[in-house]
């Protein structure tokens, strides 16, 4: 019988979009991705024939509670642990750390998660492997400068990568 060998990195993936939930919790901002509904609309707006800006009452967002992974990621990493993982990709929402996206000061409460998300990890003995864009702009960017139309959202990204670089890559 054939084995994998030495070094194979064995896990999962998720993204913050699909998994978090807690959408417009711990400072976090708005998303394209928190405005796409599940349903008969969600093609169109997915495609841009529809523009949306806004949140509709009437409809479901699966972004909004997802697998609740922001209030259950201990109980999430001990269970891949348990499966043996040794790696877990994962993204980092954009939002979470900058809100509208244009700050030049990150999200206290969004970096303290992510801390505390690679130090569980980390304690468990799985190596983060980590997307930092996962389709998911801050909405006021989108709103504001017309997201990667516009040459500005190379800046804001970059200030973003460097920031979540320089205070979440000790774990």
């Amino acid at each position: 019988m054939a084995s994998f060998p030495q070094g194979f990195l064995w896990g999962g993936a998720l993204a913050a979009n699909q998994s978090e939930g807690a959408y417009l919790e711990g400072g976090k901002g708005l998303t394209t991705v928190d405005t796409l509904p599940h349903g008969a609309h969600r093609l169109p707006v997915k495609l841009g024939l529809e523009k949306r800006f806004t949140l509709r009452e009437d409809e479901f967002y699966p972004s909004h509670q997802a697998i609740d992974f922001y209030h259950r990621y201990k109980e999430d990493i001990a269970l891949m642990a348990e499966m043996g993982f040794s790696v877990f990709r994962t993204s980092i929402a954009w939002s979470r750390l900058f809100p509208r996206g244009d700050e030049q000061q990150p999200n206290p409460q969004g970096i303290a998660f992510y801390r505390s998300l690679f130090e569980e990890c980390k304690k468990h003995g799985i190596e983060p492997l980590v997307t930092l864009c996962h389709f998911d702009v801050p909405m006021h960017l989108v709103m504001e400068y017309g997201s990667w139309r516009n040459r500005k959202m190379v800046d804001f990204f970059s200030h973003y990568a460097r920031t979540a670089l320089k205070l979440l890559t000790a774990w």
